[in-house]
């Protein structure tokens, strides 16, 4: 999914082991014990409590796409095309195989903040700083479908299943669902008093109750929603999880900090990334503390779930996926300190949101 990009600013510094500290359940990685080579492009680190840790380096940089600043990317189901929105105001369909521009969407008012596919590869859903949300045609560029509702930016979406049905949270402090269909808002399934940063639709585990809705309105235009949980990653340092059917709040997490993104790894997992720099990993049928707490080196910026675990991009340039059952840690290199502020992928490739306006593309 499009994750939204948070307004950061650092200070550059001379990149040391200090970055790729990392701890978890009390185990702490500082310095390598020794130093692998499998290939051209990466490197493998054996620390002393023999947990690998391997170093990746981009195959493909794509430095055309935009003139400015990334924050938002996604690779469509079949892996040949790419979205991205940028700070230069354009929203642009490329092929990743070699960053070529098909499409230049145009018809937000400013910028686009976020943007995804749906899971046909060919249908794009964006949402701007304009408050709209707009579908549009992956083939042509034209744009069928816009919606309003939200009275802030759109920070980011969601499809929920085939797309029947989206959602969307924005910096009014509301998480809405709507239906394409009929282009207009179901509900407002969330209400806060500070900005939703980022959000995210998962299917939940049968032994954690989603809620029952409390009131009569009709669900008939919602497709898909009954056995999903809402996960959401708000500015006043709150994820909660949401029965998006119900309309009901299961759980909270709190943290001192405000929580930047997040994403559900599995049906019993979900993931928060917050400004301090920690990655909550959450067992839902027990929220009262977190499986694991994660310390990165900077605000940790975009979070999405891959394989067996998740992908974390950061505001130094940062950008791993860490597996937090084995320990296996992945760093992918190449940014040299600038933001990442959102991740897509397909199969083995990966591709990267920067600051420097580049998106590089891995083999994982």
């Amino acid at each position: 999914m499009g994750l939204p990009r948070r307004a950061w600013h650092s200070r550059r510094a001379q990149i040391s082991w200090s970055r790729f500290q990392w701890c978890t359940s009390g185990i702490s990685f500082r310095r390598p014990h020794s130093v692998r080579s499998n290939q051209e492009k990466s490197r493998t680190i054996i620390p002393r409590q023999n947990i690998s840790t391997k170093f990746t380096a981009p195959s493909t940089s794509l430095a055309d796409i935009h003139k400015r600043s990334i924050c938002s990317l996604d690779v469509s189901s079949g892996g040949a095309l790419g979205v991205s929105a940028s700070d230069d105001g354009t929203l642009k369909i490329w092929q990743t195989s070699d960053g070529l521009v098909r499409r230049d969407l145009q018809g937000h008012i400013g910028e686009a903040s976020t943007c995804q596919f749906f899971p046909s590869g060919i249908v794009v859903l964006s949402g701007g700083l304009d408050t709209q949300l707009k579908i549009w045609s992956a083939e042509d560029g034209s744009c069928p479908v816009t919606m309003r509702g939200h009275g802030g930016a759109i920070r980011s979406t969601d499809v929920v299943d085939k797309g029947r049905n989206i959602v969307s949270c924005s910096s009014d402090g509301s998480a809405r669902l709507w239906d394409c269909g009929q282009s207009k808002c179901l509900a407002t399934v969330y209400k806060g008093d500070c900005p939703v940063n980022d959000c995210a639709v998962g299917v939940a585990s049968n032994s954690v109750d989603l809620g029952t809705p409390a009131d009569s309105q009709s669900r008939d235009r919602e497709v898909g929603t009954q056995d999903k949980l809402l996960l959401l990653a708000t500015e006043g340092g709150e994820l909660a999880g949401v029965g998006l059917h119900s309309r009901t709040k299961i759980f909270q997490v709190s943290s001192t900090s405000a929580f930047n993104c997040c994403t559900c790894v599995s049906p019993d997992t979900v993931i928060g990334g917050t400004e301090d720099g920690k990655i909550y990993v959450i067992d839902i049928r027990n929220t009262s503390e977190p499986k694991q707490i994660i310390q990165r080196s900077s605000p940790v910026l975009c979070v999405r779930a891959f394989k067996e675990g998740f992908i974390a991009g950061t505001g130094d340039g940062s950008c791993c996926y860490f597996n937090p059952t084995t320990g296996y840690l992945e760093e992918f290199t190449g940014s040299d300190c600038d933001a990442i502020y959102s991740v897509g992928y397909h199969g083995n490739h990966l591709y990267t949101a920067c600051r420097d306006h580049i998106v590089r593309k891995y083999q994982i």
